[in-house]
Order: C-alpha cells, then sequence, then structure tokens
C-alpha cells in the first residue's frame, strides 16, 4: 500500500491511499462534509439506496472476478424493503467486493473506495462538492505526473553521463599517448612534475620560463576539472608506487587517466550545466 495523501476540499481534509495502483478516497472524510458527527451513518444512507447498490454492483461486477453475483441480487431485491439498511461492512462480506474497503484505526482508519465510487458518492452529497473533488484530484495527478518526469528526466541525464563516460573510457584505449618519448625516459626530480607532466605536458619550472609575468605556479593557474583529475592522479601514483612501477611506465598510466577524465568531465553536458549554476 502506497504512502497516503491527502487533498481539501471545501475545507475537509480527505485521505487518499493506493492499492494496486487504483486510488482509493476515504467516505469518511468525504461524509463529515455532510454530518462530521454521523460519518458512517452517511455513508450507510447512500450504500442502502438502489441506484448506489446497482452501481456498485456494476462496478464490481466489471473489476473484481471474484465477486459474488448471486449474493448482490439478493441485496438488490431486499433493498426495496422498507428499513433496509446496507452497511460497507455488511457490503464487502456478503459480495467479495474490492470497490469499498473497510480500514480499521482510530486515525488513519474509516471506509475508503475506488475513486469511481468515491466520485458517486461525492454526487450524492453536492454537485458542487463532487466538482471541487475531481478539480482537486485532478490536481494532484497532475503534481504526481509532473514529479515523475523530474524524476525520469534526472535519471535519464544521470544515465547520459554514465553512458558517455564509460564510451569515452572505451575511446581512450586507442588515442595516442600524448607524453613523448624523451618524457617517458625521463627520470623526474619530484612525484609533483611527474604529475604535471602527465597532465599539463610540462614541469613546473618549464611552465614558469614559458609564464614569466604570471604569479603563482602552474597549478595555480589550472583549471577546476585539472585540479579534480590531479587529485584523482595522485591517488593512482600512490598506489602505482606501491606496486613497484618504475617513473617511465608510471607516466604512461597517468597520462592516460588524465586524458580519459578530461575528456569525459569538458565534453559531458551535465557537468557544463552544474558549472554554469
Amino acid at each position: 500500500m502506497a504512502k497516503k495523501e491527502t487533498i481539501t476540499v471545501q475545507g475537509t481534509e480527505i485521505v487518499l491511499f493506493s492499492k494496486e495502483k487504483e486510488d482509493y478516497v476515504s467516505l469518511t472524510d468525504m461524509a463529515k462534509h455532510k454530518n462530521a458527527e454521523a460519518t458512517g451513518v452517511v455513508i450507510s444512507h447512500w450504500m442502502s439506496t438502489r441506484y448506489t447498490i446497482k452501481f456498485m454492483g456494476i462496478w464490481e461486477q466489471i473489476h473484481n472476478p471474484i465477486f459474488n453475483v448471486t449474493e448482490f441480487g439478493n441485496i438488490k431485491n431486499e433493498s426495496g424493503d422498507n428499513g433496509f439498511v446496507l452497511t460497507s461492512k455488511q457490503w464487502i462480506e456478503r459480495t467479495r467486493a474490492v470497490g469499498i474497503v473497510a480500514k480499521p484505526g482510530r486515525y488513519n482508519g474509516g471506509t475508503f473506495a475506488h475513486r469511481d465510487i468515491a466520485f458517486e458518492f461525492a454526487s450524492w452529497l453536492s454537485p458542487e462538492f463532487k466538482f471541487y473533488l475531481i478539480k482537486e484530484f485532478q490536481r494532484l495527478k497532475e503534481e504526481e505526473t509532473k514529479s515523475k518526469s523530474i524524476e525520469w528526466n534526472l535519471q535519464r541525464t544521470l544515465s547520459k553521463i554514465n553512458y558517455r563516460i564509460h564510451t569515452d573510457a572505451i575511446k581512450e584505449h586507442i588515442i595516442p599517448l600524448l607524453v613523448t618519448k624523451e618524457q617517458i625516459s625521463y627520470v623526474y626530480a619530484n612525484e609533483a612534475d611527474l604529475l604535471n607532466v602527465a597532465l599539463f605536458g610540462k614541469t613546473a619550472k618549464q611552465w614558469r620560463d614559458a609564464n614569466p609575468d604570471e604569479q603563482g605556479n602552474i597549478r595555480d593557474a589550472a583549471a577546476l576539472e585539472q585540479l579534480v583529475v590531479l587529485s584523482n592522479m595522485e591517488s593512482i601514483n600512490a598506489l602505482l608506487i606501491q606496486q613497484g612501477l618504475p617513473q617511465s611506465q608510471r607516466i604512461v598510466q597517468l597520462n592516460n587517466v588524465a586524458i580519459t577524465q578530461m575528456k569525459s568531465l569538458m565534453e559531458n553536458k551535465g557537468i557544463k550545466l552544474l558549472k554554469e549554476k
């Protein structure tokens, strides 16, 4: 049973819930619009009319394969007698009806009906009440549809992002390495410059020599995406060092990581949208 929802119709709060993907509305809450002190009597009076019995019987025959048609006929015949009274409990027990549901409980209990039947009850209460009930019900359904649409679009966007990263990773296996043979064979003075070459294509000194008027260092001038990738590369490099790989092998692997992650970040539209906010 899905989470309960509420709508307010002409000042009356009405509970709804879903059962097997079908919407049920509280007749008990609706009856408060007519008589808040005797909701059970209000519902019973409505259910005891011959028209209501015939309507509920038709609904059950269409939607309920285990509906007791014979007992329904008996009830319909009895409805012509003076003093005939039918309660929701009697209707359910005698006919195995599913369009009416009796829920126990002081706060969340009461008599509920499938929306088709609930709208008929609303007509009996008041045409005006039925009109506003339908309007509020439609508003709620439209909000639910809109919410599901937003959630679907979000899931679709995330799926696209994951798919793009995955396909980009596959593509990177055939892209030539950007590091040169000289860089691969060169032994760098420190691990920081190894990462600089793998990501930026130059050491910190080479960057300073090429940018004498710039303040700070090569990493101060880096873009946000480069800093994100650099952080990932530091962790990966630590792992490669533990595995005993020499610099000439590590720079190749780190360069591959830099190419793959940078292209995924720079080309992904979803990431660009986040940056613009």
